[in-house]
């Protein structure tokens, strides 16, 4: 067993002695065992990881306020045959059921119910599995030791755990590395990195006419004569500017990720608290309602569920990637997808390559140069602890010469340490998986990104 693993059971153990249910409320209770159902099953039937690997990596260092409740629960039960997980939590009333699907991985059934009725929905693979990524391993000794010292859990941050590292340039692997249980078909939950995802399944509508950003979202829910939401603009939500309460956390939506809470009832219901596009708020919300408005320009729910596979995630080789919805059939593309680092590489690429892939046109021309224009208000160029942070574009992180970066780095970025960075004056794409502490140390992705780039020769292309 992995030291990961005994940590965890061991950390397991003594939230058991220290705590018990009853010191619980129900509410919280049902969030962390849908926690524990969501992940387990995600991580089991998508990525084919055992309990044990999931309970040292998945359940390990978990939002620190869900772990001395995550200690009370029992196992979780797995049915091989259904692909379902369960978690009970409560005597007398039903357990959290995460149900997995092809290509849509694992969705939460709502709290109280029990498992009988499952939605059914089918996706097909729209071509074969592609060829993989070139590849040429840099045999640079400083570029080695560089990508070496991302897994010592110390050099780019104290206890970060990190799973997957995959370094492009010019299109090409050149240095590629994976910690024990994780190889270049293992996924991950990408957090927040699937955010830049929703942004390009609507840059793909957006090429396909589907959608204008510059027009209103017009959701069906806002139509009431009166209703000002009614001004808010799909290029609003691409900047997190939708000026929508998203309470005083905008990133934790923890009725929807955990609690089998659709996004129709807690995400689009939200009142407006600003001018939409006057005021930059990070908001889950605001990429989950981006994605719903695609469902309502199509009014094909079927045709829906099928277009990022064969629009975007099929046509560029992300054959590892999966999209997890609600229960209603929301893609929750705020957070809920599971991918591989070098499907990542494949979507970084895509952008490198201005949104074109094998000679056919994904994105519409500019699409890239509109991800990282600058929202029109910006974060903090500070977080409260001091550190640098980036500003925003469309669902991107926007980065340059004050993080030492070259002008025009673009990155990616999710909980616990998920990461894809993109050099366009380098032609260079990183990739950096992990299960860091949640609440805890973060990976320097900064520092690495310097470090990385320092290592490389420079070549006519740069």
């Amino acid at each position: 067993m992995k030291r990961a693993a005994i940590a965890a059971l061991s950390i397991s153990a003594s939230l058991v002695s220290a705590a018990k249910a009853d010191d619980f409320t129900p509410d919280h209770l049902s969030l962390v065992a849908g926690y524990k159902a969501a992940f387990t099953c995600s991580a089991h039937f998508n990525a084919g990881r055992t309990v044990e690997q999931i309970t040292g990596d998945e359940l390990h260092r978990i939002y620190p306020g869900y772990r001395a409740a995550l200690g009370t629960l029992p196992a979780a039960d797995v049915d091989e045959k259904k692909k379902r997980v369960s978690v009970s939590f409560g005597d007398g009333f039903p357990p959290r059921v995460a149900q997995w699907r092809p290509h849509l991985g694992c969705v939460q059934l709502p709290s109280g119910a029990d498992g009988a009725r499952v939605p059914r929905v089918s996706i097909k693979q729209t071509r074969k599995l592609t060829q993989p990524l070139p590849t040429a391993l840099s045999d640079d000794a400083g570029l080695q030791a560089v990508v070496s010292a991302a897994f010592d859990r110390a050099t780019y941050g104290e206890g970060t755990e990190t799973t997957a590292l995959v370094v492009v340039k010019n299109g090409v692997v050149i240095a590629e590395n994976y910690r024990e249980g994780f190889d270049a078909t293992t996924p991950q939950r990408t957090w927040s990195v699937a955010k830049s995802i929703a942004a390009t399944i609507i840059g793909a509508a957006v090429e396909d006419g589907l959608i204008d950003i510059d027009e209103p979202a017009a959701l069906e829910a806002w139509s009431a004569p009166g209703d000002p939401r009614a001004a808010i603009k799909v290029v609003d939500l691409l900047h997190m500017s939708s000026g929508l309460d998203a309470g005083p956390a905008g990133n934790r939506t923890d009725d929807v990720y955990f609690g089998g809470g659709r996004a129709i009832d807690h995400a689009i219901t939200r009142r407006l608290i600003a001018t939409p596009g006057s005021r930059w708020f990070y908001a889950n919300n605001d990429t989950m309602i981006l994605i719903r408005t695609l469902r309502e320009r199509m009014d094909d729910d079927q045709a829906f569920l099928a277009y990022p596979f064969e629009k975007v995630l099929h046509p560029i080789g992300m054959d590892h990637t999966f999209l997890e919805t609600d229960w209603n059939g929301d893609f929750i593309l705020s957070s809920q997808v599971w991918t591989t680092a070098r499907d990542l590489a494949r979507l970084g690429l895509l952008y490198l390559n201005n949104g074109v892939w094998e000679g056919k046109r994904i994105l519409p021309e500019g699409w890239a140069d509109f991800a990282v224009t600058p929202a029109p208000d910006q974060p903090a160029p500070q977080r409260s602890d001091g550190s640098q942070r980036g500003g925003y574009g469309a669902q991107f992180w926007l980065f340059g010469p004050r993080h030492g970066l070259p002008e025009g780095t673009y990155a990616a970025l999710g909980n616990r340490g998920q990461h894809l960075v993109i050099v366009p004056e380098r032609n260079v794409l990183i990739v950096r998986r992990g299960f860091d502490d949640n609440g805890g140390a973060r990976f320097d992705i900064i520092k690495f990104a310097v470090d990385a780039l320092a290592a490389l020769p420079q070549d006519a292309q740069d």
